[in-house]
């Protein structure tokens, strides 16, 4: 039993460069997540108004969706290993801008709206060579016990990350959060140093607009594929209010547990993936996806509707452990169907289907709760995402009955990945 119910560490043991990945991305995620934190508390301390800190989602869209698919181009053509560490150096770099604003005598705003559409750029760019780079370095039969570890590993900065950026911003200030960002950067590039190259195919085309319509015109004929995009991104459209969680802490006369809300939700998150052995067994990976984000809606709703700040906390929990099944099911599908000449730009699709919807979702939430109050902001939200998750799984039905070991893409992939490089 125990066996079953511990992570699979198999994507450890036999990738040294998914152990470093691994590490690097620890390192990472706690410094972004400081400044994840930092960054709306500052607006919001600059400005009072939940509107000005939804908008940094609008101001996030447009690099987010541009370079998210020049991005998802660029790692089909490029070395990956230098994409990542280039986007890495241009992380922290913005990270010291943050942090050169926060001691300035008196900060100004519009360079945090700046350095927040440049991360999104950057972003953008960066994701679609990691995500492909997956696929290469982990056994095919490996790819759900990976997407599992990575989600420990995401859970773990997201938990650490918001919860001593709560503290640090109130006792420290936004300047001290910011310059953990900037070691934590640091770090990480010297890691991403030591990673192997992974040069793309022999055959492969420069980044170009037909080439990005390729990967878009395979998408759009996959019907698994395009339920894990519409799923995901009508669940963040919905129910993403993160962006208004310190008005909902003043609302709830809880102002300390702002830090542990933005945490929460990876706390449900590690306990599902601190018990995630079963899923490297199970072969219906779409029912995750659908399951795992009606789950997320529900609970958000409930986070909206309760006036109990811990009831409003253990909602949350449970719909981060929601927001995990669902993606677990997401990556596997994508990493087990996807070829690997068309990975990145189909990672850059990706991209847009899991980052755009939390970009939307802030200026929906912001927009929302100044019109209805926040409480009815979010649990309105949480009534819509299971209405649209339902309507689109009843649309796209290949995505329910998807099995790995029967769907002909799934088999082609698992043919073509005679080694843990997939190549």
């Amino acid at each position: 039993m125990t066996s079953r119910l511990l992570p699979d560490l198999s994507p450890w043991r036999s990738s040294a460069d998914f152990r470093l990945l691994w590490v690097q991305g620890l390192i990472t995620y706690f410094g972004s997540f400081m400044a994840l934190i930092a960054l709306p508390l500052q607006i919001k301390d600059l400005t009072g108004s939940p509107l000005a800190v939804g908008a940094m989602g609008a101001v996030e869209l447009v690099p987010l969706i541009v370079f998210g698919l020049y991005g998802g181009a660029l790692a089909d053509s490029a070395d990956r290993r230098k994409v990542i560490l280039g986007t890495e150096a241009g992380l922290g770099v913005l990270a010291l801008v943050l942090l050169a604003n926060a001691l300035a005598p008196e900060p100004a705003l519009w360079p945090l709206y700046v350095v927040a559409a440049g991360v999104s750029a950057l972003a953008g760019l960066q994701r679609p060579a990691l995500d492909s780079l997956m696929a290469r370095i982990v056994p095919h039969d490996q790819l759900t016990a990976a997407a599992a570890l990575n989600s420990l590993r995401w859970q773990a900065g997201a938990i650490a990350g918001p919860a001593l950026a709560g503290l640090v911003v109130a006792y420290a200030g936004h300047a001290t959060a910011y310059g953990v960002t900037v070691v934590t950067f640091a770090v990480s590039v010297v890691l991403c140093l030591r990673l192997a190259a992974a040069p793309p195919a022999h055959d492969a085309q420069k980044p170009s607009l037909r080439g990005i319509a390729e990967g878009a015109r395979y998408a759009w004929s996959r019907p698994v594929l395009l339920g894990t995009y519409a799923i995901d991104l009508a669940a963040m459209l919905f129910a993403f209010p993160n962006t208004i969680f310190p008005f909902l802490a003043d609302e709830l006369d809880a102002e300390w547990s702002l830090g542990l809300m933005y945490a929460a939700g990876a706390v449900g998150s590690l306990v599902l993936g601190l018990t995630s052995g079963w899923t490297s067994r199970v072969r219906r990976h779409g029912l995750f996806v659908v399951g795992g984000a009606a789950v997320w809606g529900l609970a958000i709703a409930a986070a909206g509707w309760f006036g109990n700040v811990w009831l409003v906390l253990l909602c949350l929990a449970v719909a981060g452990a929601g927001d995990m099944l669902s993606g677990l099911g997401r990556s596997t599908i994508w990493n087990q169907t996807i070829p690997d000449e068309l990975r990145g730009r189909l990672a850059g699709i990706e991209v847009l289907s899991y980052s755009v919807g939390p970009q939307l979702g802030q200026v929906r939430a912001g927009a929302m709760a100044g019109w209805t109050g926040t409480r009815a902001a979010i649990w309105t939200g949480g009534v819509a995402c299971v209405a649209s998750v339902a309507l689109l799984a009843a649309a796209l039905p290949k995505l329910l009955t998807y099995d790995s070991a029967t769907d002909e893409d799934a088999a082609r992939r698992r043919a073509a990945s005679t080694d843990p490089a997939g190549v």
